[in-house]
């Protein structure tokens, strides 16, 4: 028996010492990761509709909330997607220059290409926002030196950024946190003209135990099945302890008056340990269906998790742009509140602008479908030519 069937999280370098070259994607990865790309649709059509994010009612609650998946399913499978390319490359070396260089572009991205399909202006020196690519590719840039602990090291160390991070809760924080720490962990507010919306911490944990998960991947589909069921259910179990004791984990306890509601309204920024428990754990639970997903839709889903940051790239100005068209229709006029400096800090939203919910539905829905085209092409494009460049976008 080898010792990698022993232990999932042991190194499984074959005897001549080279990496071992899939020579196929896991279609369950592809497939969670197009789930979030969809759900994450719904809340950047949200932005524009003007529906608040989150708010007493239901509907608009659950709006929001069923979008809270998206980030940790990025950060987490970005980390796995991390530890099978490197699997690919000769050497850790060629994965760390990959990671810096993949990261500063993302970084790039975010500020630049990005910030403009938010805003549709080039207001860059009062607006630009450091959101959830910008976090990925900071983290990525981490990754690039952290590749060289152990894989027990890296996992170890990714839980206990998780674990632990809400400890801060507990001490005084600082009134006028200095730049380091605004990027690491107190966000929200500006540096400059940055509005810093993802710190770092925890996100780089996520992605840390992402790439020590990309180890169980590579084990037989039941095997990585069942430790995904087991990982999915004792995460959501313990993220409803927790949220029960309402001790430790978030710094926003439940507020027992709102019910349901108050239990799942966990801090997202930064991201509370009881977040992350609520959100990471159906994730291993539907990795652990989709082993066993077909047909049809399940193929349909699967090519937006094959080309994530081309669809990202796509589906914001898309939406945005249809905004602008629902406007034109309801209101004889583009409204210029859709130029303002979203999504993090918009002027208030215009008396009687805002969009019913099925509004926002029903332009989320034509925005899913009007993607899903490109993003097969592209998708096409890059199983055929295996370019390195095109692993960049």
């Amino acid at each position: 028996m080898t010792a990698s069937a022993l232990d999932p999280l042991a190194p499984a370098i074959p005897a001549t010492g080279a990496p071992r070259r899939p020579s196929m994607r896991i279609d369950s990865i592809d497939l969670v990761r197009g789930l979030a790309m969809i759900l994450m649709a719904i809340d950047h059509v949200r932005v524009y509709s003007g529906v608040p994010a989150g708010g007493p009612s239901p509907g608009i609650f659950f709006t929001r909330w069923i979008t809270h998946f998206v980030a940790p399913a990025f950060a987490f499978l970005a980390g796995t997607s991390i530890y099978l390319h490197g699997r690919k490359l000769p050497s850790r070396a060629a994965l760390s220059k990959f990671l810096i260089t993949r990261g500063a572009w993302l970084v790039l991205l975010e500020l630049t290409v990005i910030r403009v399909a938010w805003t549709f202006n080039f207001d860059f020196k009062n607006y630009m926002i450091a959101g959830v690519i910008w976090m990925l590719g900071v983290c990525m840039m981490l990754m690039a030196a952290v590749i060289y602990l152990p894989l027990r090291a890296i996992a170890a160390i990714g839980v206990a950024i998780i674990a632990l991070h809400n400890i801060a809760d507990f001490v005084p924080q600082p009134a006028n946190p200095n730049l380091l720490l605004r990027f690491l962990y107190f966000g929200g507010q500006a540096i400059g003209p940055l509005l810093v919306l993802y710190v770092i911490v925890p996100w780089i944990g996520v992605m840390m135990a992402g790439y020590a998960f990309g180890r169980i991947t590579e084990l037989a589909p039941d095997h990585r099945r069942s430790i995904s069921l087991r990982l999915g259910i004792a995460l959501t179990a313990l993220f409803v302890i927790l949220r029960f004791v309402n001790v430790y984990g978030d710094p926003r306890p439940w507020n027992r008056s709102r019910g349901l509601l108050g239990f799942l309204a966990t801090t997202k920024y930064p991201a509370s340990l009881q977040f992350l428990l609520m959100t990471l754990g159906p994730m291993f639970i539907m990795l652990a269906l989709a082993e066993r997903w077909s047909g049809r839709a399940a193929r349909a889903v699967t090519v937006f998790g094959r080309v994530p940051m081309f669809y990202y790239l796509l589906h914001i100005p898309l939406i945005h742009a249809a905004a602008c068209i629902v406007s034109l229709i309801r209101e004889g006029s583009v409204n210029p509140w859709l130029f303002g400096n979203h999504p993090l800090a918009p002027p208030p939203v215009p008396p009687g602008y805002m969009w019913s919910l099925p509004i926002l539905y029903l332009v989320f829905a034509l925005c899913v479908i009007a993607l899903y085209f490109p993003c097969r092409w592209y998708a096409n494009v890059r199983a055929a030519r295996r370019s390195e460049w095109l692993s960049y976008i």
